[in-house]
C-alpha cells in the first residue's frame, strides 16, 4: 500500500502531497517515514536552481546510504541528502551560524524540486547526488508558485514541513 506525506510552506499556507517511492528507495523511505514529522527553516537553492529545502538534524540510524540516486532531479522529485558538518558549514553558503548547517552532527537536507533543468553540483565539492525517495502527486503547481515567491521575496520566517498523510 502506498504511503503519502504532505510538504508544506507553512507561512505561505501552501501544501503538496508526495507518494513515497518504497520500491525504488526502501531504506530512505523507511528512515524518513519513521522520522516524520520534520520541519525546518525553508531555503531556496543557490546552485541547483528550482529547489526548496529544509535542513534538519540527522535522524537516520543507520544512514540509508545511496539509492535511487540523481544529480538531475526533475519537477516533483523529493530528495534526501545526508551532509557531514564539514560539507555544509562553509560561510560562503550563507547559513546563519545557529542553523543546522553548522551543527557538529551535520544535517539532513529534505528537498523538493519544482522545475526543470536542475543540476546537483557544488563549486567547492563537485557532484552532490541525492536519493529520490518521493514524488509530488498533488499540488506541484501551487508549491512551485510559492517556491518562486521564496526566490523573489526571500525565505525569512518561512518553514518547510514534512508530515505523514494518514488514511
Amino acid at each position: 500500500m502506498a504511503r503519502y506525506m504532505t510538504i508544506t510552506l507553512d507561512k505561505r499556507g501552501v501544501s503538496s502531497v508526495a507518494r513515497l517511492l518504497d520500491d525504488q528507495a526502501p531504506r530512505t523511505c523507511e528512515a524518513v517515514w519513521n522520522a516524520l514529522p520534520q520541519s525546518g527553516s525553508a531555503y531556496h537553492a543557490k546552485y541547483a536552481r528550482n529547489e526548496i529545502y529544509a535542513l534538519v538534524p540527522p535522524f537516520a540510524d543507520p544512514e540509508p546510504g545511496q539509492e535511487n540516486l540523481t544529480v538531475t532531479p526533475i519537477p516533483g522529485d523529493v530528495v534526501y541528502f545526508a551532509f557531514e558538518a564539514w560539507k555544509i558549514g562553509n560561510p560562503a553558503y550563507g547559513y546563519d551560524t545557529g542553523s543546522e548547517a553548522h551543527s557538529a552532527r551535520g544535517a539532513t537536507d529534505l528537498a523538493l524540486f519544482y522545475g526543470r533543468n536542475n543540476l546537483l553540483i557544488n563549486g567547492d565539492a563537485g557532484w552532490v547526488p541525492g536519493n529520490v525517495f518521493a514524488t509530488i502527486e498533488q499540488g506541484l503547481d501551487d508549491i512551485a508558485g510559492a517556491a518562486q515567491d521564496l526566490w523573489l521575496r526571500g525565505v525569512e520566517g518561512e518553514t518547510l514541513s514534512y508530515a505523514r498523510l494518514e488514511g
